[in-house]
C-alpha cells in the first residue's frame, strides 16, 4: 500500500501543475508549443521524457531479460538518431511551424499532408495503446492481487487518468511535468544501478545467477542477435526518433534555434546513456530473477522486490511519471496535428483561440478513447517490445523520409513525397498483416520485420520519382518556407 500511496501522491502532484498551468494556456500556440518558450535544459527534460517511455522502462527491459546482455546494442538507434536530429535542429525550428505535417505540406502541398497526418495518426494510437497497457501493469504489481485489481481494469483505471491529463494539459504543462519526470528519471537510473550490482554481487554475482538456471548466453555482448535481428531492432528506433513529431515539437517550441541545437546535443549523450542505463539494471535484475513469469515487467518487479522502500517508491513512481508522459506527449500531437493542419484551414479558420483550445482537448479524448480500443487489436502474447516496433515502423517509414527530405533536399518534389509516403504504409502494413508476402519471398527474408523492406522501398520511391518530376512552383524549398499566416485571436 506504500507504494500505492506515492503513486497516487505523484498523481496529484501532477493534478496540481496541470491545474496550476491550465489558466495559462491562452491560446493555440500555448497549447501546442508552449508559446515557443522552453530553455535548453526544459527542451533536454521533456524530450527525455517523452522518448524514455513503456518501449524503453518494459520494452527493452523485456528484452534485455529474454535475451542479456546483447540487449546493451539496442541503444544504437536512438544515438544514431538524435545525432543525425541535431544536424537539422536548427533548421526545423526555423520553419516556425506547429507541427510535422505542416513542414510536409509547406513543402509538397495537402496530399502530403493529409497521408502523413493518417500515419501519425495510426502510429501513435499503436503506441499510446501499449502506453496504456504498462500503466495497468504497474497498478497490477503494486497491488498484487489480481483478485482486487485483474489486468483490464487496472488498464482502464491508467488510460482514464492518463487521457483526463492529458486534456487538461498542453505543451505547456506537459514540459513542466516533464522537468520534473526526466529529473527523475536521470536520479533514479544513476541511483539504481549500483544498488542493483552489489545486490547481485557484482560480474561474478550476475554470471553464477544466470548459469545456474541455464542462461549463459545472457552474458554475452555478441553474438547473440543475428545481423537481421539488429536491423529489426535499431532502424525502427532510428527512424522514430530521427522523425518523431513529439522530438520536433519540442523543437518547435524552443525559445531560439540555438537553443533547439544545444539541447538536442546534449540529449545526444543523456538518451543514450539512460537507455544503457535502463538496459544494465534490467540485466543485474534478470539474474536475481529466475521466474520468467515476471520477465514481462522486470524492471518494475525488481524495484519492489530488491530495493529499499525509498528508492523502491521513487522508481515505481519514475515509471508512473514515464508512462503518463509518454502517452500524453503521444495524445497531444495527433490532436494539436488535427487542429493545426484540418480543422483551422478548412472547418472553421475563423475560430476563437478559446474555440482552438476547446477542440483540441475534444480531440485528446477522442484519440484517447481510439487508443484503448487498440488495446485490445493486439493478442496477450505480442509483448511490449514488439508492438513499440510495429507503431515505430509505421512512422518512421511513412513520415520520416519525406520530413527529412523537406528540410533538407531542395530537389524533393510533392509526387515522391506523396509515392514514399504510400510506400511505406503498404508494404509496413503487407508485411505484417498479409502472410503469403513473406510466402512468395525468398527464405532469406524470412526473418525480416517490414522495417528494412518498408524504408528501402521508400526511400526509393522518393527519390526516383522526385528526379523524373520537377518540383511545383506552389510547394516552394525550405529556405523559403514562410510560416502560416496567423489565424483569428480574437
Amino acid at each position: 500500500m506504500v507504494y500505492l500511496a506515492c503513486v497516487i501522491a505523484y498523481l496529484i502532484l501532477l493534478a496540481g501543475i496541470a491545474v496550476w498551468k491550465f489558466r495559462e494556456v491562452k491560446d493555440h500556440s500555448d497549447f501546442a508549443v508552449a508559446g515557443r518558450s522552453l530553455s535548453p535544459w526544459m527542451m533536454v527534460c521533456t524530450m527525455l521524457a517523452v522518448w524514455i517511455g513503456t518501449g524503453s522502462i518494459v520494452g527493452n527491459a523485456e528484452q534485455t531479460y529474454e535475451t542479456g546482455m546483447a540487449a546493451m546494442l539496442l541503444p544504437i538507434g536512438t544515438l544514431a538518431g538524435m545525432a543525425l536530429l541535431s544536424l537539422i535542429a536548427i533548421r526545423a525550428r526555423n520553419v516556425e511551424a506547429n507541427t510535422v505535417p505542416e513542414i510536409i505540406e509547406r513543402r509538397f502541398g495537402p496530399v502530403a499532408r493529409n497521408l502523413s497526418l493518417l500515419s501519425l495518426v495510426v502510429a501513435y494510437m499503436v503506441i499510446v495503446s501499449y502506453q496504456f497497457n504498462a500503466g495497468g501493469a504497474v497498478l497490477e504489481v503494486i497491488v498484487g492481487d489480481k483478485a482486487i485489481l485483474d489486468a483490464p481494469t487496472a488498464t482502464m483505471i491508467a488510460a482514464a487518468c492518463i487521457i483526463s491529463y492529458a486534456a487538461l494539459a498542453g505543451l505547456m504543462s506537459l514540459a513542466w511535468m516533464d522537468l520534473v519526470t526526466g529529473s527523475i528519471i536521470m536520479l533514479t537510473m544513476v541511483i539504481a544501478f549500483p544498488i542493483y550490482w552489489f545486490k547481485a554481487g557484482g560480474w561474478s554475482g550476475i554470471e553464477a545467477g544466470f548459469f545456474a538456471d541455464g542462461r549463459a548466453s545472457h552474458m554475452s555482448l555478441s553474438g547473440v542477435y543475428s545481423p537481421t535481428q539488429l536491423v529489426n531492432y535499431i532502424l525502427p528506433v532510428f527512424l522514430l526518433v530521427l522523425g518523431d513529431a513529439n522530438q520536433y515539437q519540442r523543437i518547435f517550441a524552443s525559445r531560439t534555434a540555438k537553443g533547439a541545437k544545444t539541447a538536442v546535443n546534449m540529449m545526444i549523450v543523456i538518451a543514450f546513456a539512460v537507455e544503457l542505463l535502463i538496459i544494465a539494471c534490467a540485466w543485474i535484475a534478470s539474474s536475481l530473477t529466475p521466474d520468467p513469469e515476471h520477465g514481462r515487467y522486470i524492471l518494475i518487479y525488481a524495484a519492489r522486490h530488491y530495493l529499499a522502500l525509498p528508492l523502491g517508491c521513487l522508481f515505481m513512481v519514475t515509471v508512473v511519471a514515464i508512462i503518463i508522459s509518454t502517452a500524453d506527449s503521444f495524445l497531444h500531437v495527433p490532436a494539436t496535428s488535427i487542429v493545426n493542419d484540418l480543422y483551422l484551414p478548412y472547418i472553421n479558420p475563423g475560430a476563437s483561440q478559446k474555440r482552438i483550445v476547446r477542440v483540441n482537448r475534444l480531440l485528446v479524448v477522442v484519440f484517447g478513447v481510439i487508443a484503448y480500443v487498440v488495446t485490445f487489436l493486439f493478442s496477450e502474447s505480442t509483448g511490449f517490445f514488439q508492438k513499440a516496433l510495429y507503431g515505430f515502423t509505421i512512422y518512421g517509414a511513412c513520415i520520416t523520409p519525406s520530413l527529412v527530405a523537406a528540410l533538407i533536399w531542395d530537389r524533393a518534389t510533392k509526387q515522391g513525397a506523396i509515392a514514399s509516403i504510400c510506400c511505406g504504409a503498404v508494404v509496413t502494413l503487407a508485411w505484417n498483416e498479409l502472410g503469403f508476402v513473406r510466402d512468395i519471398l525468398p527464405a532469406s527474408f524470412a526473418d525480416l520485420d517490414a522495417v528494412l523492406p518498408a524504408i528501402t522501398l521508400s526511400v526509393t520511391m522518393l527519390v526516383i520519382v522526385s528526379l523524373i518530376t520537377r518540383p511545383s512552383d506552389d510547394c516552394p524549398a525550405t529556405d523559403s518556407q514562410q510560416p502560416r499566416e496567423p489565424v483569428n485571436n480574437a
